[in-house]
């Protein structure tokens, strides 16, 4: 199949979303670096609505893209007056893209009811709009808004948008599942009748077009991702999406799934093959930025994606691991994860123990005796399967080679409420490093935020690369409810730094013991990680 252009509009369409909200510096950043990925168009905003988006298109005048072609995102004229009248089409030469994206209406119901419009005028203003941005030299694609459910109520009118676009020289006709309430099956059968309708009317089919059709699919029905393949193999040359399929409502096409699945599935070139395995990195530093947990079942890329729990399954992938698995996960910069829990056996406890870098025969324990230690502990309320940072630090214990960073002397956290303000946390911990002692007291939104605080500030002049360190996410659970508040708790604490992501766990009647014990975990499985990495660079 012929090559297919990746067009990015996280930063447009991937706003929308809730929750989601980047400074035009962020923007400028992220679009750096889906231009060293390979990004072949990154749509940057629309700078007729907002003053970010100016202040992006603005910023972005200093930056030299050397793959990606930035594009400003606007819509057509407004009724009745001159494109060059149009604040929209205004703002849009002033942001000095190579490329526009206009969006027009494809749908006679939104035309007629929602615009209160004529349908000769609203394909007068495509024509018009389009023909505007050729004659200022702007490679221009246009946005068939609600294009599969205007063709479906009213065929004749949505082919008929479309060429008003390409009669005045759209270079890209891009038709949008608005709604994202298409199947992969009408995608295919609506665009493989499009584009003969177009050859039959316009010219030059096939690969002689003069024109290229794009796929824009919303996953509100969980299709999104297999729409945009579908579109792909019904003749699209480009499809649209965001990464980690950020966007309103349900989302965009995922991006980290479309890419491997045309690449590595399909056979489709569309990114340089180098560029592959930046993938999960690429999705990472644009769910930090956009304070996003990562999702742990994202296809490819997700920490669960690769993940493997049962003790047959983690055998077999020991002996051949495309057994359980349908590609090598540094295809996508992932890496094969083995889980350990109850259900574990030998097989579960040496390979994580080789992934984790522990020598289980340092001192004559077996993978055996390791095991029902894990099941009578998880017995107790551990869940190790979700908690690689302590269980790599369990192993060490385990096996005698173990060598704690710090030792925590003391610690006291201190609760002050009364009746006219918030309550307020206060800690102070006592910890030594090397004989050398440390005091210190911080406050916090909570015990636990105070402990957090006062631990790290004792640990700041001792170890200053911390504050690349993080939490991410704090989870309690109650294991057994029975006792009420006297019930154990298990503690789930999630940190990352820039390259990584791990997990660790306290469990503990007491819920603020459990916290220490998470808390405590997590940094020395940090300062572990950064010495052995310092240790790997020197070699």
């Amino acid at each position: 199949m012929r090559p297919v252009q990746i067009y990015d509009t996280t930063l447009r369409d991937g706003t929308q979303g809730e929750n989601i909200n980047f400074t035009a510096e962020d923007k400028i950043a992220i679009a750096e670096r889906l231009d060293d990925f390979g990004i072949h168009y990154i749509e940057g905003g629309y700078p007729g609505s907002n003053p970010r988006d100016l202040q992006f298109y603005e910023l972005a005048k200093r930056v030299t893209f050397r793959h990606a072609r930035l594009t400003a995102f606007g819509s057509t004229r407004k009724p009745g007056i001159d494109p060059k009248d149009d604040p929209n089409v205004i703002a849009l030469i002033q942001s000095e893209t190579p490329a526009v994206a206009l969006v027009g209406k494809s749908w006679d119901l939104h035309v007629e009811a929602i615009m209160a419009n004529t349908l000769e005028e609203n394909l007068a203003m495509i024509a018009d709009t389009v023909a505007y941005f050729k004659n200022h030299d702007k490679e221009v694609i246009y946005d068939a808004e609600h294009f599969f459910d205007g063709y479906k109520e009213n065929p004749a009118y949505a082919v008929q948008t479309l060429i008003a676009a390409i009669e005045n020289k759209a270079d890209a006709i891009v038709l949008c599942d608005t709604n994202g309430g298409s199947m992969p099956f009408e995608i295919e059968k609506i665009i493989d009748e499009v584009g003969q309708a177009l050859d039959a009317e316009c010219g030059n089919a096939g690969k002689n077009r003069a024109w290229t059709i794009g796929i824009h699919a919303h996953n509100d029905c969980g299709l999104a991702v297999a729409n945009s393949l579908a579109g792909i193999r019904a003749g699209a040359a480009q499809v649209h999406g965001t990464i980690n399929g950020y966007g309103e409502r349900c989302g965009n096409a995922d991006l980290t799934a479309v890419i491997p699945n045309l690449c590595l599935k399909m056979g489709v070139p569309c990114v340089p093959e180098s560029s592959l395995p930046k993938l999960k990195s690429l999705s990472r530093f644009i769910s930090d930025a956009a304070n996003m947990i990562p999702q742990n079942t994202r296809p490819f890329i997700g920490r669960s994606a690769f993940a493997h729990k049962g003790g047959l399954h983690v055998s077999a992938i020991m002996k051949l691991p495309r057994a359980y698995e349908h590609l090598e996960p540094e295809r996508v910069g992932s890496q094969r994860r083995v889980l350990v829990s109850d259900l574990s056996g030998k097989s579960n406890i040496e390979y994580k123990a080789k992934e984790l870098g522990v020598d289980l025969g340092a001192n004559g324990l077996d993978s055996s005796s390791i095991a029902q230690e894990i099941k009578r502990m998880e017995k107790e309320g551990f869940q190790f399967d979700v908690a690689d940072g302590s269980f790599k630090i369990l192993l060490e214990r385990l096996t005698e080679q173990f060598s704690p960073a710090f030792t925590l002397e003391s610690y006291r956290v201190v609760l002050e409420k009364d009746k006219n303000q918030s309550s307020l946390a206060h800690a102070t911990v006592k910890i030594s490093v090397n004989g050398r002692e440390e005091i210190t007291a911080a406050e916090g939104d909570g015990p636990v935020n105070a402990l957090d605080n006062a631990l790290r500030k004792a640990l700041e002049s001792f170890f200053p690369d911390l504050d690349r360190m993080r939490l991410v996410d704090y989870k309690v659970r109650v294991i057994e409810g029975r006792d009420g508040t006297a019930a154990k708790v298990r503690v789930l604490i999630e940190s990352r730094d820039q390259n990584d992501i791990w997990s660790t766990i306290g469990v503990s009647e007491d819920i603020v013991e459990a916290s220490w014990h998470a808390l405590k975990d997590s940094i020395e499985y940090k300062l572990s990680k950064d010495g052995s990495e310092k240790e790997d660079n020197e070699k």
